[in-house]
């Protein structure tokens, strides 16, 4: 009769062990599924918003074909808009925007105002672009000490002379990037050597900028 007794209490204690593992089982399989099913889902919207973003970024890369193709060109070998048409060449040494002739004077103030348009039209249509507006001064190649600030300032009197016009962009979706090169840049006037006096001038570049494109 004990021995009954006592196998009476094992097979309800195994019973009772069985269904506690078969309860820890179930929790944690659904526990699993659950966590499988979030992380299908965040993949899924990332994967989503990857290709969001990727999108956005095209539109904002070929956005800047729209510029006005009368001041500006697209140069292949250095992948950027240029501005194209005006003649800029400062006299040796100088950083006076009146070194310009009155004509590409003109030219410079319309295509600082196509520049604004162009930002406006963007803002418009993509509210998340963002662009690099960069005017880089440049210096001849003559051995002058002063070059590096020689031409900072060239490009800032361009800067200074659309400022004068009218032509801002503090509130438009842009960087304004004045910076002076002196003869180190890529982006010269051919043959590179001393006494080419074409590289005395400034270069203005658009850029795009992916920034922030978060939902």
């Amino acid at each position: 009769m004990a021995k009954t007794r006592k196998e009476s209490y094992f097979w309800t204690s195994y019973s009772d062990l069985m269904t506690s593992m078969f309860f820890v089982m179930l929790v944690l399989f659904v526990l699993t599924i659950s966590m499988l099913h979030y992380k299908m889902v965040k993949t899924a919207k990332e994967r989503d918003a990857t290709a969001a973003q990727l999108e956005k970024i095209h539109r904002l890369e070929k956005s800047i074909e729209k510029i006005d193709p009368e001041y500006f060109q697209y140069n292949d070998e250095f992948k950027r808009h240029t501005l194209k048409n005006v003649s800029v060449s400062f006299r040796p040494r100088s950083s006076s925007i009146y070194d310009i002739d009155q004509a590409d004077l003109n030219r410079l103030r319309n295509a600082g105002r196509s520049i604004v348009e162009f930002m406006k039209d963007a803002q418009r249509s993509i509210p998340d672009a963002e662009y690099m507006l960069i005017v880089e001064g440049q210096a001849s190649r003559d051995n002058y000490p002063l070059n590096d600030e020689l031409s900072y300032s060239r490009a800032l009197a361009l800067v200074n002379y659309w400022r004068s016009q009218g032509i801002v962009f503090d509130d438009l979706p842009c960087e304004l990037i004045v910076s002076g090169s002196g003869y180190k840049s890529r982006f010269r006037e051919q043959p590179d050597i001393v006494g080419n006096y074409a590289n005395q001038r400034f270069v203005i570049h658009i850029i795009p900028k992916p920034g922030n494109f978060a939902e």
